[in-house]
């Protein structure tokens, strides 16, 4: 992986850590509320966890979107893939807000059925662009596979 501009690295990361912040101003009040009151299922994480692995993940993200950025605007492919990457993590605001803000989990969970997709399709188009972009958002899509479990048992289970 080489780094053609750092500038560009840096705003990547920080911009993925911010829009991915966002989705907190839903999620943070409804954590020791309506969060501790539903029943979950065995396999629920911590909630400590929750925000070492969306930092890192968000850090991926964007060291990932860097990596697709820098092969230049201009292409058609990064820009398909860089439009599919904005798509996905609109989603994962959106569901944040379905999810936590609305306290819905059946929204939540149709929401994270289509981000699980979205992602796939935007791994598939950063594969086309750079490889190693595509492999640094594995561990994202592991973490969604994980978190639409988690979310179709709190929907069964509430």
């Amino acid at each position: 992986m080489k780094i053609k501009s750092y500038p560009k690295l840096i705003l990547s990361i920080l911009l993925i850590e911010i829009i991915g912040s966002i989705g907190a101003i839903a999620t943070t009040p409804a954590i020791p509320g309506w969060y501790a009151s539903i029943t979950k299922p065995f396999f629920t994480p911590p909630s400590w966890v929750f925000a070492p692995v969306w930092t890192t993940l968000f850090l991926l993200m964007g060291i990932s979107l860097y990596l697709v950025w820098q092969e230049g605007m201009k292409k058609a492919g990064v820009r398909a893939a860089v439009y599919a990457f904005a798509v996905q993590m609109a989603l994962n605001v959106l569901w944040s807000f379905l999810f936590f803000g609305m306290q819905n989990p059946l929204l939540g969970f149709i929401c994270i059925v289509v981000l699980w997709l979205a992602i796939l399709y935007t791994i598939k188009r950063f594969y086309a662009v750079s490889r190693p972009a595509a492999y640094l958002l594995i561990p994202y899509i592991t973490w969604v596979t994980i978190a639409t479990a988690l979310n179709l048992a709190i929907y069964l289970l509430n």
